[in-house]
């Protein structure tokens, strides 16, 4: 998250909470609420997760090229040289995907340990029921669950289907992809289904002890 576009602060501790009366404090949990399950879920957040995606695939595709070339049982020394050339514009690909990859993950974690705490201070149903968001928890779902498919089925469809003729560089930059698609899945899973785990469990507990 961009120093400009903070995420919502946490709620003030226990002792100092001034809030005149509870509709002030449902309001106010109500907007953060709202603003940390649109970080987590909302669809910019699907359009980054996307492009940091996009960007770990086309990174390893660059490095591919030399992986392939210099896998090949007959070096091609202008191949090598290209795949050289590939490979460094693959690694300034490569390194600030992985880096932001993993920036965005922390500040998902920071997102959701907010969005516990401000559930944590009072109740309301309405408020609790959006957090659901079960069209953007399904578009999360769907997309994650075809990228695990995706990457499984190119665990095993590349390793048997490359021939010793096409060297086994092909076979480095397959399971690299299919790699890619796994874990970028796996985290995607995870979010979806534990964002709606947690959303279902604030919606079916008691009432606030708070008033």
């Amino acid at each position: 998250m961009s120093p400009r576009n903070p995420l919502p602060p946490p709620p003030p501790p226990v002792e100092i909470r001034s809030w005149p009366d509870r509709d002030a404090r449902l309001a106010d949990r109500a907007r953060a609420l709202d603003e940390l399950g649109r970080r987590l879920l909302g669809g910019g957040r699907l359009a980054m997760f996307l492009v940091w995606f996009f960007l770990l695939q086309l990174g390893w595709g660059l490095v591919g090229v030399l992986l392939i070339a210099i896998g090949q049982p007959a070096l091609d020394p202008l191949m090598v040289m290209t795949g050289l050339v590939t490979s460094v514009l693959g690694i300034g690909v490569l390194v600030p995907a992985v880096w932001l990859t993993v920036r965005s993950l922390r500040l998902d974690r920071t997102a959701r340990e907010r969005l516990t705490q401000w559930a944590a201070v009072d109740r309301h149903g309405p408020t609790d029921a959006r957090l659901r968001a079960p069209v953007l928890s399904a578009c999360w779902l769907l997309l994650s669950f075809v990228m695990c498919g995706l990457g499984l089925w190119l665990g095993f469809a590349v390793p048997a289907g490359v021939s010793r003729n096409d060297g086994y560089g092909l076979v480095a930059y397959g399971m690299g992809v299919a790699m890619i698609l796994w874990v970028t899945g796996l985290t995607g899973l995870a979010k979806a289904v534990g964002h709606y785990r947690f959303a279902v469990r604030l919606t079916g507990r008691g009432p606030s002890a708070e008033s």
